[in-house]
């Protein structure tokens, strides 16, 4: 039989936190949740989240919430601060060639952008998921304040088992073009910190009814 992923209680919900890998899951971190990790880009987060919310539904189990967080590329954000994903769109969908704005997945009913649920007192802004890391120009052609690898597919799969979604983002890099992992890895320190403060925030409100 196989085992359930971890389910976090937090001001008496069911929470299922989703992240990529274990870089970005710091002591602060540690100390408060234990995360399903997905593995890098949004196949793998997609593979990973889906199948363990269904073995979740099959246990009758389901979370009442999933929170993915985890770090972000911003050029104009505030490099190191923490922000809740409003929206998130999938950036490499392209079927312009046959007719269908891009961003837009042929044959669906899916918007261009997917709205998350917003936690009140947390800074917000627009994220675009996609296979690739930006850098450099590669932001001149987003059309968002942010960029990750996850949170679109983590998304659909929440969407499909009607569980609501948060997405906090801490913004590792962007201000200046990437010449190696370092200049990803090096504020996640600061970033561990400062998501741990987020879900501080995200606990209160769910003790004030975010869910309802």
């Amino acid at each position: 039989m196989q085992t359930l992923p971890h389910i976090d209680r937090i001001a008496g919900h069911a929470v299922l936190f989703v992240m990529a890998v274990p870089a970005e899951y710091g002591p602060a971190l540690q100390g408060r949740i234990t995360p399903l990790m997905t593995g890098v880009g949004p196949v793998e987060a997609a593979l990973a989240t889906g199948a363990a919310l269904a073995r979740l539904a099959a246990a009758d189990a389901l979370p009442d919430l999933v929170i993915c967080l985890g770090s972000a590329g911003a050029r104009h954000l505030e490099q190191t601060a923490v922000y809740q994903a409003s929206r998130v769109a999938y950036r490499d969908m392209d079927a312009s060639a046959l007719g269908f704005p891009r961003g837009v997945t042929p044959l669906s009913d899916l918007p261009p952008e997917l709205p998350l649920l917003q936690v009140p007192g947390l800074p917000a802004a627009r994220l675009a998921t996609g296979a690739s890391v930006v850098s450099g120009a590669g932001y001149d052609a987003i059309d968002a304040d942010m960029v990750d690898m996850e949170t679109y597919a983590v998304a659909r799969a929440c969407m499909a088992h009607g569980v609501p979604l948060i997405g906090l983002r801490g913004i590792s890099d962007g201000e200046a073009p990437l010449g190696g992992m370092l200049d990803w890895t090096r504020y996640l320190d600061v970033i561990d910190d400062r998501l741990a403060a987020a879900l501080d925030v995200v606990e209160a409100e769910l003790a004030r009814g975010l869910l309802g």
